[in-house]
């Protein structure tokens, strides 16, 4: 018998990350891509890269400090693995780099350049002279270090120069300041629209002017990272909003959890800076190239040189939603979008409508990340003002969106919504609209459930999935869940949705356990962001010993191994990365009948147990045939797919003599296809002939 909690078993959780980042750097390494397009890889790259910092090396980082010995499956301890986590980064930071600088010298071939100040000529150094004194000196912030200077403190993401200067009267006394660039001014300076600057070699062409009476010896730059997770304790809280407020406050003082410094910083300032900082030396990173990849997006966003990025694609509204009213054909037909190939346009009139609409009397809406202005937000203000009843869960701890949210969330309560901003313990992540409006005399609800946020602008990026419908089945549970959010309930169950936490694991190992018994003629596709949840996991592994085929689509961390002896031989991994982030979650189960399940969870133990979340049933037979049939397709993509090895490296597929299968792509033309098909015809044929159309990919 195969201990199936061996520790061998799993991969570590941070470490598959890095994989993840890994697989986002290989995008930009590409050099079949557009260079402007590999930047953009770069820049996400850098984001993710300060997010992982700011929340789980800072996590480790503390239980280290805390002397708690809490590991996962893996059984790694925080030191192991904040060992294991900088060897990574170190390793990759080279290739990174090397990236950078390619990529660089691509875009300098298309005439976009970076360059820094002592390589431009004299008139673009008097332009920028001019501009530095008009846009940059009466902001910036120099700073002296001495006995009656203290070291500042240096906020989260804090960027600047360190300078090392000497008197002009007394070149025998050296000081050391630093020059704050606030975030108020752009990483790049700009030179006409095809030359950017780096901001940190004209303000060191300046120290004359910021320290007057002293010259510059040496300068580098510094990018200081801190601990932006916050601990919210609102099982106390009297006032969530105000407790939250002072957190988003404290994030910019949190622990100092990595310090960065450009290629020109050397022993001298890096003990410098330490010496007053204190942070660990082996989180002193060391660049030779130029800080904040993040910043790249500055570039990625020049209109001018857009025709260096991924061909653009615009979303289409399909039949029947390009024509007839929405609440017509939901009266009908359940309706299932893929998103961003078909526009998230109609979630946003759907809203819209109903704000209008004078037949409909409630509005019931879930809001974890709206983003800004956004027309959803403004729609049920619109309701709330006009008297029908808004009823929104704004979901406050939703991670780097708390200060938008709670702006929302005032601009909503302002209106006359009834606003509920957390649940005790929990995060709301499920992602769901109800709407309730008079039809001939009676009340009829209208459902929406998605697998990502209400956010029109990421939809256009995100790969999500979007399911309209009537059904009473759906819409009393929808009406139950929302009661569930604004009263009190310890019993929190659904008829035909399901819940987290109490009721969408334990439906999970139960649709894998009736999968083990059909032994091989069982069959799973699993599409999911993350797999991390050990019950879940060997629940997997007990179906595969049994014969079970699984294929588990998951983009990001995966803890489970695939392809061990006797344990996994029958479970194959793939990861998608490419043009779109792949953000939805759906589920295939064969058995006697076959099943389908969209969800907002992922497949972890915060999203199964430590969140509100809903799993819910395609009935639907057109809806469950097309999400088949994109699984499918995803598990036969050879362009964008690595696959997971046992030993928890990734292997990019090739497609070698087989027919290419860019799933993105495919889709972005099947969708072109049935909207030009259906063009002149709105009807219901035309809508079976979408779903024949994908059925046929």
């Amino acid at each position: 018998m195969i201990n199936l909690k061996n520790p061998n078993l799993y991969n570590n959780r941070e470490l598959s990350w890095l994989h993840f980042n890994t697989r986002v750097l290989m995008q930009a390494q590409d050099a079949s891509l557009p260079p402007l397009e590999r930047l953009k890889f770069l820049a996400i790259y850098g984001t993710n890269l300060d997010e992982f910092y700011m929340i789980r090396v800072a996590g480790l980082k503390k239980l280290f400090s805390a002397g708690i010995i809490v590991s996962g499956a893996d059984r790694l301890t925080p030191l192991q693995q904040l060992i294991e986590i900088r060897n990574y980064i170190r390793t990759e930071q080279i290739r990174v780099e090397e990236c950078l600088k390619e990529v660089l010298s691509k875009l300098e071939t298309e005439g976009l350049h970076v360059k820094s100040h002592a390589d431009l000529s004299l008139e673009e150094k008097i332009h920028l002279n001019k501009f530095f004194k008009e846009n940059i000196y009466p902001v910036i912030t120099p700073i002296a270090i001495d006995v009656t200077h203290p070291f500042p403190h240096l906020n989260n993401l804090s960027f600047g120069i360190i300078v090392k200067l000497f008197d002009n009267d007394d070149t025998s006394v050296e000081r050391f300041g630093i020059i704050r660039v606030p975030r108020v001014i752009n990483r790049f300076v700009e030179l006409g629209n095809s030359t950017y600057i780096l901001v940190e070699t004209l303000v060191a062409e300046h120290v004359a002017d910021l320290f007057p009476g002293y010259s510059l010896i040496k300068f580098a730059a510094f990018r200081v990272t801190r601990n932006a997770d916050l601990e919210i304790e609102d099982e106390e809280a009297d006032d969530f909003m105000e407790i939250l407020e002072e957190g988003l406050k404290l994030r910019r003082k949190g622990a100092m959890v990595r310090l960065e410094i450009g290629s020109r910083g050397d022993e001298e300032i890096i003990n410098f800076f330490n010496h007053h900082t204190n942070v660990y030396k082996d989180d002193i990173y060391k660049s030779s190239t130029f800080l904040n990849l993040s910043s790249l997006w500055q570039i990625v966003g020049n209109k001018s040189f857009a025709h260096l990025l991924a061909a653009p694609y615009m979303p289409r509204v399909l039949p029947p939603l390009d024509d007839e009213d929405i609440f017509t054909t939901l009266d009908k037909q359940d309706i299932l979008l893929f998103h961003p190939y078909e526009s998230f346009e109609p979630i946003v009139k759907f809203i819209q409508n109903a704000s209008k609409d004078p037949e409909v009397v409630s509005i019931k809406m879930t809001l974890y990340r709206s983003g800004t202005n956004s027309p959803i937000v403004q729609a049920l203000i619109n309701a709330s003002e006009s008297g029908k009843q808004v009823t929104v869960m704004v979901e406050l701890k939703a991670r780097f969106d708390e200060e938008n949210n709670l702006i929302w969330a005032r601009a909503l309560e302002q209106s006359g919504a009834h606003v509920i901003y957390g649940i005790k313990g929990f995060k709301v992540h499920a992602k769901a609209a109800l709407i309730t409006r008079r039809t001939n005399g009676s009340l009829k609800q209208y459902a929406h459930l998605a697998t990502g946020n209400y956010n029109p602008a990421t939809s256009k990026i995100y790969t999500d999935m979007s399911y309209f419908t009537s059904k009473d089945e759906i819409t009393n549970d929808l009406t139950r869940f929302f009661h569930f959010l604004t009263g009190f309930s310890k019993k929190g169950f659904l008829d035909e949705l399901y819940m987290a936490p109490t009721q969408i694991k334990p439906k999970i190992l139960s649709l894998i356990e009736n999968e083990t018994k059909m032994g091989k003629e069982g069959r799973i596709i699993a599409k999911v962001n993350s797999l991390v949840d050990e019950n879940v996991i060997r629940a997997l592994y007990k179906a595969s010993q049994e014969g079970v085929k699984i294929d588990l689509i998951v983009r990001g961390i995966c803890c489970l191994k695939p392809a061990v002896e006797g344990v996994s031989e029958n479970i194959r991994v793939i990861s998608i990365v490419g043009k779109y982030l792949e953000h939805s979650r759906a589920f295939y189960f064969k058995n006697d009948v076959t099943q389908v399940y969209i969800s907002s969870a992922d497949w972890m133990p915060r999203n199964l147990e430590k969140r509100v979340e809903l799993l819910t049933g395609i009935k639907d037979e057109a809806a469950k045939e097309k999400i088949i049939q994109y699984l499918r397709l995803q598990c036969s993509d050879n362009m964008l797919s690595h696959e997971l090895q046992k030993d928890g490296s990734y292997v990019k597929i090739k497609k070698e003599d087989a027919k290419a299968i860019n799933n993105h792509k495919m889709l972005e033309d099947f969708v072109t296809r049935i909207a030009k098909a259906t063009k002149n015809d709105s009807s219901a044929e035309s809508a079976l002939l979408a779903s024949k159309l994908y059925s046929e990919s």
